[in-house]
């Protein structure tokens, strides 16, 4: 798969800040504009105490839930963890692994957020910007944001706020289960990226695209003979 270079990722944090202030502008919320038949989820899998990092998509095809294509990597994430710059430190190890990828996505769902972000610029909205496909945020925990009064009853919404706005929907997938909380990421909107989510739920609480590209860095993880695992926390994202 093809992507085009926005900035240098040779950053300080300061300057990294810099371009998302910069590239939101650039994030399109927008009905998608066709079908949706193949998703793309993306994740990584860090090796504890080290910056060896295992990074994979899987793309399922949405009528069935299968996987039908898949690509990993093993590289060293360059950029350091700092809260609110996570997509600095995930999103180049991610393009290495998109780049091997040989079934073309419509939508691409993220371990993490697009616009429920500080600066309205998360992973999901980065990524979005440079592969130039609809992305969605899809995050396990709240980074920036409040909700209230969400029925214990799979499928139920309430939206996630911060300042007066709207800026995502926590999603109940199971009965009784903690939600997941979606966010555009670019080129889709929330109804959309709704429907997208709800559409890949199986009997998980995580979706099934971001649920699979797990199984498979940590897979990958496992193979390459690591001891040892750290998943970075994707209140960062």
């Amino acid at each position: 798969m093809e992507y085009q270079e926005l900035h240098s990722w040779d950053v300080t944090p300061t300057e990294a800040v810099e371009i998302q202030k910069k590239l939101r502008e650039q994030v399109k919320i927008q009905k998608l504009s066709g079908k949706v038949r193949y998703i793309a989820g993306a994740d990584m899998s860090f090796e504890k105490f080290s910056n060896i990092v295992y990074a994979g998509f899987v793309v399922i095809d949405v009528k069935t839930l299968e996987v039908v294509g898949s690509s990993t990597i093993v590289t060293e994430a360059k950029f350091p963890y700092i809260s609110g710059l996570f997509s600095f430190r995930e999103v180049p190890p991610l393009l290495e692994a998109w780049k091997k990828l040989d079934v073309e996505p419509d939508v691409v769902v993220l371990d993490g957020q697009g616009i429920a972000h500080p600066r309205r610029f998360g992973l999901a909205s980065h990524i979005g910007l440079i592969i130039n496909k609809p992305t969605i945020g899809c995050a396990k925990t709240v980074l920036v944001g409040k909700y209230h009064d969400l029925a214990p009853y799979a499928g139920s919404t309430a939206p996630l706020m911060d300042r007066g706005e709207q800026i995502g929907m926590a999603l109940r997938t199971q009965n009784r289960v903690r939600p997941v909380f979606i966010s555009v990421g670019h080129l889709i909107d929330l109804v959309d990226a709704l429907k997208v989510i709800k559409n890949t739920i199986d009997k998980y609480r995580i979706p099934t695209p971001t649920r699979e590209a797990h199984l498979l860095v940590n897979r990958a993880r496992v193979d390459a003979g690591a001891s040892s695992i750290e998943t970075e926390d994707e209140e960062e994202s």
